[in-house]
């Protein structure tokens, strides 16, 4: 039986999503989460004292514009953990937030997020306090939140967003990995980042102290119809060149369909990783 895509309203945009998440080619435990309202990849908690799902099994349908990928790090249970904890507290904390505060302005907005995402941090920290087989546990984190004609995107680790528009495809966060801040202090080249041996070391991700004030950047971006967005964990972007991901996005109209090219693609290219993908049309 053949997924269908989903059909959203969000006050202003109207979106069409699909999403897909398999463990891969390699792994034994799926570590990736995602949250896409009304469907979502959370499951029971990972380990005895961690927290619940809610009691009914359902999945939160608001904030109707919000769209979320995690990818746990620390090993099988502690990543699940730390992955479901992100997906589970930021659509929670991002919705309370939001109903507080009705004007709904880019900075209100902003804020929200930030503060959504610091609060999913300080439980995976708690967490990873309690148990010794959550220690050190992690997960990154990108999302997109759309709102009116705004879509508002942040990341934290190397889980990424993509804005493909007339055939140009756009990276909307930054990886924050060693190797990219070795870029950016000009100690490398760009060309040696993708096989650089600190790729996939990261300095932020959620768990980590640092990431105690959520994402730095949440960037505000506009949305047209026809425009096409694509938030993925690593376990794709890793093994999918662009020129790829712009084929395979141009050439599904569905993106349900879209959504298992790229990750029939990653697994084709040898992909090493857990691979989640959600692909959102603007229509």
């Amino acid at each position: 039986m053949v997924t269908p895509s989903i059909s959203l309203d969000t006050g202003g945009t109207r979106l069409k999503v699909g999403v897909v998440t398999t463990v891969g080619n390699y792994r034994e435990h799926n570590e990736d989460n995602y949250f896409v309202p009304g469907r979502a990849s959370i499951g029971p908690p990972a380990g005895p004292g961690a927290g619940g799902t809610a009691p009914d099994g359902e999945v939160a349908t608001e904030p109707a514009g919000l769209f979320v990928v995690a990818d746990g790090m620390g090993g099988q249970l502690a990543g699940e953990e730390a992955s479901r904890l992100a997906i589970q507290i930021i659509p929670r904390e991002l919705r309370g937030r939001l109903a507080a505060d009705s004007g709904g302005d880019d900075r209100a907005i902003q804020e929200a997020i930030r503060a959504a995402v610091a609060a999913a941090n300080r439980e995976i920290l708690a967490q990873s306090h309690l148990l010794t087989e959550f220690t050190n546990m992690g997960t990154t984190v990108v999302l997109s939140f759309f709102h009116r004609d705004r879509a508002f995107i942040a990341g934290i680790g190397d889980s990424r967003a993509y804005r493909l528009r007339d055939g140009r495809l756009e990276q909307l966060t930054r990886d924050h990995s060693l190797a990219k801040a070795l870029e950016e202090a000009g100690t490398i080249a760009p060309d040696e980042v993708e096989n650089h041996r600190f790729k996939h070391v990261l300095y932020l991700y959620l768990g980590s102290p640092d990431a105690r004030d959520g994402p730095e950047d949440v960037r505000p971006v506009d949305v047209r119809p026809g425009d096409q967005f694509l938030l993925a964990s690593d376990g794709l972007t890793g093994s999918v060149e662009d020129e790829q991901l712009i084929e395979l996005l141009r050439a599904y109209a569905d993106p349900q369909q879209a959504a298992q090219a790229l990750v029939d693609r990653a697994l084709a290219n040898a992909s090493k990783d857990n691979v989640t993908c959600v692909v959102i049309h603007a229509l």
